[in-house]
């Protein structure tokens, strides 16, 4: 499954192109502009099965600093800060990693 069965390529292009200066990136602001804040949670959770590249269950910091290159292979890495910044905010049993749970209620945040 790719990313774009799910979100709107003309919908990632702009929520990439609104972040592509180093520490620009707002999570909160990215889901809404890719569209995924506003898809079901089924939805969400085939979402997380492509962003968990290594299929673990969970979106480690390795992951995450990739992050955007899951919308576009030509999207940058998150710099060191956005990706603390973003498990900080998903990673609500203090685990170190993203659980589908913690994803989708960090996508509706």
């Amino acid at each position: 499954m790719a990313i774009t069965d799910i979100l709107s390529a003309k919908d990632i292009e702009s929520a990439l192109s609104s972040c592509q200066a180093d520490d620009s990136f707002n999570y909160k602001s990215f889901f809404s502009m890719v569209g995924l804040s506003t898809k079901t949670p089924d939805q969400i959770k085939k979402v997380f099965g492509i962003l968990d590249q290594d299929k673990s269950g969970f979106i480690e910091e390795e992951e995450l600093q990739l992050f955007l290159k899951n919308f576009s292979s030509s999207a940058r890495v998150l710099t060191s800060a956005e990706t603390k910044a973003f498990l900080a905010a998903g990673d609500t049993d203090g685990d170190g990693k993203i659980g589908v749970e913690e994803f989708q209620s960090l996508v509706k945040a």
